[in-house]
């Protein structure tokens, strides 16, 4: 604990992340279930990117944006899951005060830019099936960059002032996050003093990084929805559906769980749930999307088979 000069209040210099158990058999078993799935999961993010950039006929708009959705997953579950793998097995599971600061700060930058991201990834959908002829005409590789690099910037600023909010709060004590990282509304239910404020900044947030995206996304499918049932043939509109597929599996896995954490009101609070919500949007989709993207697209299955040496897949 430190004293703030001229108050009459201590804040804690650090936080103790009480995990998922204190018995060391369980931990030891959870360790090497979250090992392999950290490990797939970087492994599984960290192959398409390196397919994507080493095949030159992937070289399009869409695995363009894959290849930012993977590194993306890459970062997001790396902010926390090796913290949460050393805690397992050590005796301490403290995280000072500035180390919780900057992992809720780049977990909720990366977070947030996933959010805005999937409504690029939309409108690339969008586009393809709605007007596939302009295609290339509408994504130009300006464009493209452009979008991506502003979901970045949305996502880091956005953080930024949910971050400022959550840890500018007092933390008089007690210390112990029952959670397995810092995250936002785990932290702040430890503050000594009324957050009902911060609690309405962080909703009008949310709105703008949960809410809008969603209607954004919804708004494409419908229009993408429409253009499918126009065309004639059932083959055709279960390839062009096919090519959504993926997308919106992601989408759902992602947005679910993400949306009950941010914007349930403080009052359900249940750290025990949140923890394991948080898991499951957190490690199993950053598993998923590899595994979603890869054995849905032959794109993806070809050049795996080329980069290997078997040539190419029909």
């Amino acid at each position: 604990m430190w004293m703030i000069p001229g108050q009459n209040q201590s804040w804690v210099s650090e936080f103790i992340l009480l995990g998922f158990s204190s018995d060391p058999m369980t931990n030891s078993i959870l360790f090497i279930v979250f090992l392999l799935i950290y490990l797939s999961s970087v492994m599984g993010n960290g192959l398409i990117i390196l397919l994507i950039c080493l095949d030159t006929q992937l070289h399009t708009p869409m695995y363009f944006f894959l290849c930012i959705l993977s590194l993306l997953d890459m970062g997001y579950v790396t902010t926390t899951m090796p913290q949460m793998l050393v805690h397992l097995l050590a005796h301490s599971q403290t995280i000072s005060f500035a180390g919780c600061w900057m992992q809720m700060y780049v977990f909720g930058a990366l977070g947030i830019t996933e959010c805005t991201f999937f409504v690029v990834m939309a409108y690339d959908r969008y586009v393809a099936i709605c007007h596939p002829l302009r295609y290339t005409v509408i994504l130009k590789w300006d464009l493209c960059i452009w979008l991506a690099a502003g979901t970045w910037i949305c996502g880091f600023l956005f953080s930024l002032l949910h971050t400022f909010f959550t840890m500018s709060l007092p933390y008089c004590g007690p210390n112990k996050v029952n959670h397995y990282f810092c995250e936002g509304p785990s932290v702040r239910s430890l503050a000594c003093m009324d957050t009902h404020l911060i609690e309405m900044v962080d909703l009008v947030l949310s709105v703008f990084v949960v809410v809008t995206p969603i209607s954004l996304i919804v708004a494409s499918y419908v229009h993408i929805a429409k253009a499918i049932l126009k065309i004639k043939s059932t083959q055709g509109r279960c390839k062009a559906f096919s090519t959504c597929a993926s997308h919106l599996t992601v989408v759902t896995f992602f947005y679910g769980p993400s949306t009950y954490i941010y914007m349930r009101p403080n009052s359900s609070y249940s750290a025990e749930r949140d923890k394991q919500i948080s898991l499951f949007y957190n490690a199993f989709t950053a598993l998923l999307n590899p595994v979603v993207y890869s054995l849905r697209n032959k794109d993806i299955k070809r050049a795996f088979l080329k980069v290997v040496g078997h040539g190419r897949v029909d």
